[in-house]
C-alpha cells in the first residue's frame, strides 16, 4: 500500500494565491466575479484554477473553510495561552474583538457562500468543532478562575457573535464589544 502524494510545491502556492484573490475579490465585488478574473488576480492560468476548483461553489466553500479555521487557530491559540497561565477573561476579550474585525471584513465572502449554494463540508465543520472546543476550554477557565459567570455556555457566544455588529465600523464593534463583556463576567451583573 502507497502513502498518497504530497501535493507538489507549486501546486500549494497557487492553491494559496487562488484563496486569497477569490477571498479579495468576492469582498470587492460580490460573488457575481468570474473565474477568469480571479483566475487573472491570482496570477494564474484559468485552468489551473479550475484544476483546484472544478466549480465556483467549490473555491467559495474553500475560502470559506480556510477562514473558518484561520478562527480555529486563533481560538486554539487563545486556549493555549489560557492553558499557560493568561486570564481567560483577557484571552476572551480578545478573541471575541479580533474575530469582530475578521468578520467584518469577511462577511461579504459568508454571504456569497449562502448565495451561491456552497457546502463548506469537513473542513468547515472540522474547524467549527474545533473552535467550539477552545471556546469551551475558555469559558472552563474563566469560570474556574471567577471571572466568567457560572451561567455562560458556548451557546451564548453563538447567540453573541449572531448579533454582533458586523456590518458596522471598527468603533462600532469596539463599543459592542465594552457593552457585552459585563454580560459574562462575574464582575458585571450579580
Amino acid at each position: 500500500m502507497t502513502s498518497p502524494r504530497r501535493p507538489r510545491a507549486d501546486a500549494v502556492r497557487n492553491r494559496k494565491k487562488i484563496l486569497e484573490a477569490a477571498r479579495e475579490l468576492i469582498d470587492a465585488h460580490g460573488p457575481g466575479i468570474g473565474m477568469d478574473e480571479i483566475a487573472a488576480a491570482a496570477g494564474v492560468a484559468v485552468g489551473t484554477l479550475y484544476r483546484h476548483f472544478p466549480a465556483k461553489t467549490d473555491l467559495v466553500a474553500a475560502v470559506v473553510a480556510d477562514w473558518l479555521n484561520r478562527v480555529a487557530d486563533d481560538a486554539e491559540a487563545a486556549a493555549a495561552r489560557t492553558a499557560a497561565g493568561s486570564r481567560a477573561l483577557d484571552e476572551i476579550a480578545a478573541f471575541l474583538g479580533r474575530l469582530l474585525e475578521t468578520v467584518a471584513g469577511d462577511l461579504a465572502v459568508k454571504a456569497a457562500a449562502r448565495a451561491i449554494g456552497a457546502d463548506t463540508s469537513t473542513d468547515a465543520d472540522t474547524a467549527i468543532k474545533r473552535t467550539a472546543t477552545a471556546l469551551t476550554a475558555l469559558v472552563r477557565a474563566g469560570q474556574a478562575e471567577g471571572d466568567v459567570h457560572p451561567d455562560v455556555t458556548l451557546a451564548d457566544f453563538r447567540l453573541l457573535l449572531d448579533n454582533a455588529p458586523t456590518d458596522r465600523t471598527p468603533q462600532a464593534g469596539a463599543r459592542w464589544l465594552t457593552l457585552v463583556l459585563p454580560g459574562l463576567t462575574t464582575h458585571g451583573r450579580p
